[in-house]
């Protein structure tokens, strides 16, 4: 009885089938980016209220002895690191470009999304082609184009070439959301004796509104931390200073003094950190809405 009992056991352990084991890979991929990730934001914060020595000695130990909102408190009021004066006008370049992104990518992306023709498709393909030549690149042949029309060093210059490197991604984001979208509303729509305008701006643009957000923040953080357009299309004569550039007009004469550096930095980067985190599931949402048509 007992050996029948324990041949029993026996079968039925080599009839369960073996748990596979969790790859370790990934767990420590997933830790390396954390680190990667949070390691830089954590020394920017920290020292922000130290002292030089102790940025110097012990660069990763809390200021818990010695904390200070000294320099922060320079950083926010002195005239050569003009950052909070540089929110005003970052702010003015998200909110122009965004408005006009939206005005010219929504209809034509809704024109390329609604067409089956050859034509349109290989337009699509052209607006795509922009997502994989680098803005660096551009930069140069961008100078000489302002130059020739009169834009050159003028804010309206910087805002055309902000919104044109803008529309690639937002088309393609906007044409794979409006496919979702069944055709039938927009014949509804015309038989009401709607036109194609209206059509778009009442009832399709309405419903892009994942897209719409997830378009408004990708733009809205790429110009926030944009440093080479605003550099060198705007000089330093003209007066107007981004968020980045207004730290590069401070501090690069005293790049030794981390007790400018970093509480400079930390005014920078602290709005785009907290805007990024608080509407990071909006991104998510609104890249997968339109992956699968329903």
């Amino acid at each position: 009885m007992v050996v029948h009992a324990e041949t029993e056991r026996g079968r039925t352990a080599a009839r369960e089938p073996r748990r596979p084991r969790r790859p370790v890979v990934r767990p420590v991929m997933l830790a390396l980016l954390f680190l990667a990730m949070t390691v830089p934001i954590y020394l920017l914060v920290v020292n922000s209220f130290k002292t030089q020595e102790d940025i110097l000695g012990s660069p990763f130990s809390l200021p818990l002895g010695n904390l200070t909102l000294e320099y922060l408190g320079n950083a926010v009021s002195s005239p050569q690191y003009n950052v909070i004066g540089g929110y005003g006008f970052t702010l003015f370049l998200v909110v122009v470009v965004d408005i006009l992104c939206i005005v010219m990518a929504g209809p034509a992306a809704y024109a390329i999304a609604r067409s089956l023709k050859r034509r349109t498709q290989l337009l699509l393909l052209y607006f795509l082609a922009g997502t994989f030549i680098p803005g660096a690149a551009l930069i140069i042949p961008v100078i000489y184009v302002l130059r020739s029309v009169g834009l050159a060093n003028t804010v309206t210059g910087l805002v055309a070439h902000d919104v044109a490197s803008t529309l690639p991604v937002s088309i393609f984001l906007f044409v794979g959301f409006i496919r979702t979208i069944p055709p039938a509303i927009d014949q509804a729509a015309m038989i009401d004796g709607a036109g194609r305008l209206r059509t778009f701006w009442t009832i399709i643009f309405p419903l892009m509104r994942p897209a719409v957000v997830t378009v408004l923040i990708l733009n809205s953080i790429g110009i926030w931390n944009d440093f080479v357009s605003p550099q060198i299309l705007l000089s330093p004569g003209s007066g107007r200073y981004t968020v980045t550039t207004a730290i590069y007009a401070g501090i690069s004469q005293y790049s030794t003094d981390l007790t400018k550096v970093f509480p400079n930095l930390l005014l920078a980067v602290a709005p785009v950190i907290i805007f990024f985190v608080y509407m990071q599931r909006h991104i998510i949402s609104g890249l997968t809405v339109g992956a699968v048509k329903g």
